[in-house]
């Protein structure tokens, strides 16, 4: 429900955008910024997020995916720790991501506020993104975030963030 009504609300807004730019309001266009940045990232951060979670994920990734996290985290476990910690850390709602800089070719822990997208905002290629909005965990978890936190990774689709990064590297 949550998804759809970004989407819903994401079209409703570009509707208004294309009218704004066919009559060349720009006062107009630049007030639905907020409304393109919320509904979009909604649904850009969810897109990822439904793929990167799967009943029968978790574990620990191989391949060149491992290869790229030992090299820029020391180990899994660190790497978890530290996606852990500053998604915790998030203050309010929004989502910690594992992202791709294809600057430095290497990979980075980031965390964006609301719904805010990670490529627009920071530049990194989303790999893998925990959502901290309330709704995502407090059914299960109530307010434990950090407990909804380390569980997720119990349901890690390794297999979708691999083909995201090897996408990203090209």
């Amino acid at each position: 429900k949550h998804h759809a009504t970004y989407v819903a609300n994401l079209n409703v807004a570009e509707e208004k955008l294309a009218e704004a730019q066919a009559k060349n309001d720009v006062s107009s266009i630049i007030s639905l910024a907020p409304a393109l940045r919320f509904n979009g990232g909604g649904h850009l951060n969810h897109s990822i997020f439904w793929q990167n979670l799967s009943p029968n994920g978790g574990g620990e990734p191989s391949g060149e995916l491992l290869d790229a996290i030992k090299r820029d985290f020391g180990s899994f476990e660190a790497m978890k720790t530290q996606l852990s910690a500053s998604t915790v850390a998030v203050q309010g709602s929004g989502w910690g991501w594992l992202g791709f800089n294809k600057q430095t070719k290497r990979l980075q822990i980031a965390a964006c506020p609301n719904q805010d997208p990670l490529e627009a905002t920071t530049g990194l290629v989303p790999l893998f993104g925990i959502d901290v909005w309330e709704h995502a965990y407090y059914l299960q978890y109530k307010n434990v975030r950090p407990d909804y936190v380390k569980a997720i990774f119990n349901k890690a689709n390794w297999a979708d963030v691999a083909a995201r990064l090897a996408k990203a590297s090209k």
